[in-house]
């Protein structure tokens, strides 16, 4: 799980100068390095719907080998599972000078001006689990044909989480959680394609957002996988993906 492992801990790129890789990485490989990987390709742990994500353990293994090949051939690099300089510049590109990517941390502060204070971890531990959501989120997008995203709720303070009615246990008052909707898709088919980036929290389609979250990797009191509307086949087109208890929103 991504807290009990020290999620603070985390390799956390240099800023305006991309994650300082040293080495290649390939199975076999452990360290901090390969847990920056790991929530780099995060977003790439399906081919096709499956209750599964990355382990961020710091372990090179069969996971994270299968995650960085579906990068690879998403980017359009050599597609065999070896992370060198190829891969670590593709994975560095994704990043802008403040450590995020095609998103900002203020696009997930706490409606009522809180920032990321006032949940239920700290401030930093909330920015940590923000950067680590953005990299899913970015899988997502690029999955949906680069089609931008918009965050309607990332982070929430729990005076701003009580004030709208949310769950008691919400996982946005540990920012590991957002409301999005995707220009150009169905809530359904957004939907669809985050079942295949390691969301292991999915509100029902039905919303005119979409509501992802990663519950099933931290230790915050909302473990079980919870797709509210099941397991959804993708036969909607337009499509850009690869080959084939009470909720706490």
């Amino acid at each position: 799980m991504l807290r009990a492992a020290g999620v603070l801990a985390a390799g956390v790129p240099l800023l305006g100068a991309g994650y300082p890789w040293t080495r290649e990485l390939r199975v076999g490989s452990t360290g901090e390095d390969v847990r920056e990987l790991q929530i780099r390709v995060a977003g790439w742990a399906a081919d096709a719907p499956a209750q599964t994500y990355v382990e961020v353990d710091g372990e090179f293994g069969p996971g994270t080998e299968a995650a960085v090949l579906r990068f690879q051939r998403a980017y359009g690099l050599r597609a065999d599972g070896v992370v060198a300089t190829e891969t670590h510049d593709a994975l560095n590109d994704l990043e802008s000078a403040d450590g995020t990517q095609n998103f900002t941390f203020e696009e997930f502060h706490s409606k009522d001006g809180s920032s990321f204070s006032g949940g239920k971890v700290s401030p930093g531990e909330v920015r940590e689990n923000i950067r680590v959501l953005m990299y899913k989120l970015e899988a997502l997008r690029r999955k949906a044909g680069s089609a931008p995203v918009t965050i309607n709720s990332g982070f929430r303070s729990k005076s701003h989480n009580a004030s709208v009615g949310g769950a008691s246990n919400s996982q946005h008052m540990y920012g590991i959680t957002a409301d999005i909707v995707v220009r150009g898709k169905t809530t359904r088919q957004v939907y669809v394609i985050a079942e295949t980036c390691g969301f292991s929290g999915l509100e029902r389609h039905t919303n005119s957002w979409q509501h992802v979250d990663s519950r099933a990797e931290y230790s915050y009191g909302a473990n079980a996988w919870w797709w509210e509307s099941g397991t959804v086949t993708r036969t909607d087109p337009g499509l850009v993906l690869p080959p084939e208890p009470h909720p706490t929103c």
